[in-house]
C-alpha cells in the first residue's frame, strides 16, 4: 500500500517554520533559566549563534536533536 506524502501538511513549509519557532522559542526560555537572563535576551543571544545557524542547516542535522542538547551545544559554543 502506498503512502500519499505529497499532501502531508506536517510536510509544508509554512507548518514547519511553525514548528521550528516554537522549537527556538522552548530553547531561548530554556536558556534564559541556565544563564539567569531575561528570555528575549537568550532569544536574541541563541539567533545569534553559530548553534542557531546550524539548527537552520538542515544538512547538519542538528534539527534532529532534542531542545536540551540544543541548549548544551548553544553553551558549549559560547564557552569555547
Amino acid at each position: 500500500m502506498e503512502q500519499k506524502t505529497s499532501n502531508d501538511p506536517i510536510k509544508s513549509p509554512v507548518i514547519q517554520e511553525i514548528i521550528m519557532s516554537n522549537r527556538i522559542g522552548a530553547i531561548a526560555v530554556e536558556l534564559s533559566k541556565r544563564l539567569d537572563i531575561e528570555p528575549i535576551k537568550a532569544l536574541q543571544l541563541f539567533y545569534e549563534s553559530k548553534t542557531c545557524e546550524n539548527l537552520h542547516n538542515k544538512a547538519t542535522g542538528l534539527y534532529l536533536y532534542s531542545d536540551l542538547y540544543i541548549v548544551d551545544d548553544f553553551i558549549a559554543e559560547k564557552t569555547m
